[in-house]
């Protein structure tokens, strides 16, 4: 084993944890990466998935911006798209890490806890890192939300949309996907294309947004035009939240309820209106509620409130649900001191907790500055003002000095 040390460590090699570290060299502030770049994105989404944000809305941010999407589809031949698939995401996100921040460390971070001179991580190897400062960019890692009507039941039976991965897996079986939002439609949409019989069970009608310019009528491109021109450049939420969506340092003066209320309107369940005509090979079974599921020989029977059906499989597109401690990476010590309102960590103007030196950004921050950090168009914003208040604090603090004891090597 060994102990080494830095000033600024990111645990996360998504989008905002190469967004961040970009900007802090930049700033003249080292820092490390370290984790599984673009891993979330490419393990936990299905094969076929188009990202819900439009191309404006999916670069990866850079202080030079010689890293952007569309920098990427030059030299990758790459043809813009609305709504960019997946497999070009990743690409691009590995192709942002080996140009922009080609030192990521791959492994991953077993546990953050106090240290001498602000952190000790340790690594699942057993390595240990010393660091000032800890930025936290997971993401939606071990956040999965499953209703109580599915606990205990077997993941062979009933699992989370983010581990169906490859729906071909699924050919020929008959499955079931509960949810009424982009990921629930668009797994039963590719579920279906892959030769599942798929019924997509919700408690209210599916909710298609967005103009599509496909149709020929004249009518409906003055519809998508009028749809382009009311969007803010983050294209989250309907017209007019979507503009307040695009200030989170105002969001974060709010009152709480009020943040939370601009949350739940902007990230309410709803599906992109070009998956609408992909899915007509779906059954759509609205206004149902699952009552109770439990296994039934080798299947899954659902107690709906009209009656019980079988599956051989369930996909809960049920979204996600912020527990800070879920993470599984904050020593129980270190969890005690971080003030939180509904498990989401308070955090100040550069994604600081109240922990000193501890920041938290990505879907772990809508708590403090509302939807924007859920989605890839905020790595920006949190890269800007997490970088900012770093240098200040660098400033307050000499990183010389207080590095130094941490520097030594252990005996």
């Amino acid at each position: 084993m060994s102990h080494d040390a830095c000033e600024v460590a990111i645990v996360g090699a998504g989008p905002y944890g190469l967004a961040i570290s970009t900007h802090l060299k930049v700033a003249g502030v080292s820092s490390r990466v370290f984790g599984d770049t673009m891993g979330f994105w490419r393990k936990n989404m299905p094969n076929g998935m188009k990202l819900r944000s439009p191309w404006r809305a999916s670069h990866i941010i850079d202080p030079s911006g010689e890293h952007s999407l569309d920098a990427f589809a030059t030299a990758n031949g790459i043809t813009r798209t609305e709504n960019l698939p997946l497999k070009d995401f990743v690409r691009y996100g590995e192709w942002f890490q080996r140009r922009a921040v080609p030192d990521v460390d791959p492994r991953m971070v077993k546990s953050i806890a106090p240290g001498r001179n602000g952190f000790r991580i340790t690594l699942e190897d057993g390595d240990t890192v010393d660091a000032l400062r800890v930025v936290v960019a997971m993401g939606l890692t071990n956040q999965a939300f499953l209703p109580q009507q599915f606990d205990g039941l077997p993941a062979e039976l009933a699992s989370h949309s983010s581990a169906v991965v490859t729906p071909a897996d699924f050919r020929g079986k008959k499955v079931a996907v509960i949810g009424r939002g982009q990921s629930a439609c668009e797994s039963a949409v590719l579920l279906n294309e892959a030769g599942a019989e798929v019924e997509l069970i919700c408690r209210g009608p599916v909710r298609w947004i967005g103009a599509e310019a496909s149709q020929q009528g004249r009518s409906e491109v003055v519809k998508w035009w009028v749809h382009r021109v009311m969007t803010a450049p983050s294209a989250i939420g309907p017209f007019p939240f979507n503009w307040a969506v695009d200030v989170p340092n105002v969001l974060r003066l709010l009152p709480g309820n009020w943040r939370d209320a601009l949350s739940a309107r902007s990230l309410r369940a709803a599906a992109s209106a070009w998956l609408r005509a992909r899915a007509e090979g779906v059954r759509i079974n609205t206004g149902r509620t699952v009552r109770e599921a439990r296994v039934s020989g080798s299947r899954i029977a659902l107690h709906l409130d009209n009656g019980i059906s079988l599956f051989d499989h369930v996909v809960l597109a049920t979204g996600y649900k912020t527990d800070i401690a879920r993470l599984n990476v904050l020593s129980p010590e270190l969890l005690k001191r971080i003030a939180l309102r509904e498990n989401f960590p308070i955090l100040s103007r550069g994604f600081e907790s109240s922990v000193p030196g501890l920041h938290f950004v990505g879907s772990t921050a809508v708590g403090s500055f509302g939807p924007l950090p859920r989605f890839v168009a905020g790595c920006g914003y949190a890269a800007r003002c997490l970088t900012r208040a770093v240098r200040a604090g660098a400033q307050s603090s000499p990183v010389a000095t207080l590095m130094q004891p941490a520097m030594q090597p252990q005996q």
